[in-house]
């Protein structure tokens, strides 16, 4: 009997290694930039054709590689970033595993081209499957040139589970953003299909961050910068009036590196306490430097999960130096804690209180007006006080009663609702003929024949609209309300990528996004439903939520972009309703296909039936 255990052959342990690396052309990106970063660039072109699928290139002015460097910089496990273990708990550069370029090569088509200064000529390596096909001389820029091609031409399965062309581009431009925020000092470019999508000169760090986010981000930037023995932040926060009821542009970099972190995002969501509102996030880009031995960034593949030594420093560290940023620009209050030597040198400071001192005081005129005699909130006890008998104001009066039989009042009146309220110790029930009522500008109370409905207003909508958006984009568009004069987007890059993916859809909605000659987009017209002077404003939050959704893998992009709209346009928890709107609310909500759900899934309405409610008063 033959043994079963067998070692793979090399191609395939790298195909299976590169899944864990490579998992889309947005991987490949990363891995490359970052080993241009690496090199010690200065500058940094990328260059991309089909969203990736076909070339990802880039293109430095590193300090390149030696031939028989060139060929080993392919095999597993190659690398020159540590040469120990000791090492690992000391990594300072972004890449240290010597997994990229052998997991690159063994689902594309790679060229490498490089050259050092010292060099005349420089180096040419093609490889295919793992298998270097050519190796040669050739003229080369100082540097290293890199082309990927054909992404996972070898493994058809994974090609064809990759997204859209837009999609994907927006994953390789999330990556482009992350390494070129946490390098300012570099220039970075980026060019798709042949268009120069990102042109970022080298600067500061605010500056990078302006030409990324927008030149919006000018006047809204709160600088943050604290230094200790343990650690050092700096960066930029959003003033409070910035924040979005979705995640906004949310950046941590530690040591350089971009990292996802849910313990410091709370951080920073507590030091915002109580300047936002509870379901918005604040934006920020914030910079952390600690010694490279008191983290792990050895967790995960990609290297945006790191394991803090003490993490509890960090979360109070960040906390801290955020309330302090907020607290100097005088957008939160501030308590300093420093001592005055002027003060210090005072003799109520320095000299003791003895009990002298002490009996003087209490004796003064000056004592006694803060004495619980003339205290504001005091209440002194006499017969002319008007709370001495406030238990009767509960008592029941007993000239009035109230009918046995609860048809006895205005019996057959099934429109009609009781409006209960005190005048004086007195119950009075006044009949209101309306069939609706608003409750906390949230509910809705529908009376019917055997009880009443509790309606939620805002789920209530949603289903209304996620019907009526649903029918538009899959049957007939809905209808357009042209707009008088064209309304110019300012959208960053990757927005406008976004936009693109989901224009046609939009479209179907009712909506009329057109570009002008500079490319710029211009509103022409709206759905029908949405408010005049509120066209901007609702792309650019329907942008923001479709972006922060498009994770949920459940739906279809048609899907989130219904469901999206739905929630945007719906009406909002604390607006006020008149009897109409109630009524039109109310019949538009059953005549859905499906009234008692929200998309979401939560009730739109509850039903309380009266012998429910005879039972909450043991009847």
């Amino acid at each position: 009997m033959s043994n079963t255990i067998h070692l793979l052959p090399d191609h395939i342990a790298n195909q299976i290694a590169a899944g864990e690396v490579i998992q889309r052309p947005a991987s490949a990106v990363k891995e490359l930039l970052e080993n241009a970063v690496d090199a010690g660039a200065t500058q940094i072109q990328l260059l991309v054709n089909d969203a990736g699928k076909a070339l990802i290139q880039v293109i430095d002015n590193g300090k390149g590689m030696s031939p028989e460097d060139a060929s080993m910089a392919f095999e597993r496990h190659a690398t020159s970033k540590i040469r120990q273990i000791e090492d690992l708990f000391r990594i300072s550069t972004m890449g240290f595993r010597g997994e990229a370029l052998a997991s690159v090569a063994a689902v594309s088509q790679v060229e490498l081209k490089t050259r050092r200064a010292e060099d005349e000529l420089g180096c040419l390596v093609e490889v295919e499957n793992s298998k270097v096909i050519r190796q040669e001389a050739c003229t080369a820029a100082v540097g290293t040139s890199i082309s990927m091609k054909n992404l996972f031409f070898n493994v058809p399965a994974r090609r064809n589970f990759l997204k859209s062309n837009a999609a994907e581009m927006r994953h390789i431009m999330d990556e482009f953003i992350r390494v070129a925020m946490a390098n300012p000092e570099i220039f970075f470019s980026l060019k798709s299909n042949g268009q120069e999508v990102y042109h970022l000169e080298a600067g500061s760090r605010k500056q990078r961050i302006v030409q990324i986010l927008g030149n919006s981000y000018n006047a809204k930037l709160v600088s943050v910068s604290e230094e200790t023995d343990y650690m050092n932040i700096s960066g930029f926060i959003g003033k409070p009036d910035t924040a979005r009821k979705t995640r906004g542009d949310q950046y941590f970099f530690v040591n350089n590196r971009f990292i996802k972190s849910a313990y410091l995002n709370h951080a920073v969501n507590a030091a915002f306490e109580g300047l936002i509102a509870k379901d918005s996030f604040p934006s920020y880009v914030l910079y952390i430097d600690l010694d490279p031995g008191q983290v792990d960034i050895n967790v995960h593949p990609t290297k945006q999960e790191i394991k803090f030594e003490d993490e509890k420093i960090v979360y109070a560290f960040v906390q801290a130096a955020i309330k302090h940023a907020l607290a100097q620009f005088s957008i939160a209050p501030s308590l300093d804690f420093s001592l005055n030597a002027d003060i210090q040198g005072l003799d109520a400071v320095s000299k003791p209180f003895t009990s002298n001192q002490k009996d003087a005081a209490v004796s003064s005129s000056l004592y006694k007006a803060f004495s619980q005699k003339h205290q504001a909130h005091l209440i002194e006890p006499s017969a002319k006080s008007e709370l001495k008998s406030w238990k009767s104001f509960f008592e029941p009066s007993s000239q009035d009663s109230f009918p046995s039989d609860a048809s006895q009042v205005n019996a057959g009146t099934d429109k009609q609702i009781f409006e209960e309220s005190y005048t004086g110790n007195r119950l009075l029930n006044v009949p209101v003929i309306q069939q609706y009522l608003q409750v906390q500008q949230t509910y809705i109370i529908a009376t019917t024949e055997k009880g009443f409905l509790l309606v939620h207003q805002q789920l209530a909508h949603e289903r209304i609209l996620y019907e009526k958006y649903s029918l538009a984009v899959h049957s007939k568009q809905a209808p357009t309300q042209k707009s008088l004069f064209p309304i110019p987007l300012e959208l960053t890059v990757s927005d406008k990528v976004l936009l693109d993916e989901i224009l046609p859809d939009l479209q179907l909605i009712g909506y009329q996004i057109e570009r002008d000659d500079q490319q710029e987009y211009l509103i022409q017209g709206t759905p029908a439903d949405i408010t005049a002077g509120n066209e901007k404003h609702a792309i650019e939050m329907l942008i923001e939520q479709f972006k922060h959704f498009s994770s949920d893998v459940k739906f279809s992009q048609r899907e989130k972009l219904v469901r999206c709209m739905a929630k945007q346009q719906s009406i909002k928890s604390g607006t006020g309703m008149d009897e109409r709107e109630m009524t039109k609310l109310i019949d538009d909500l059953f005549s859905c296909n499906t009234p008692t759900i929200s998309p979401s899934g939560a009730p739109t309405y509850i039903e309380y039936k009266g012998n429910y409610l005879e039972q909450l008063f043991n009847k």
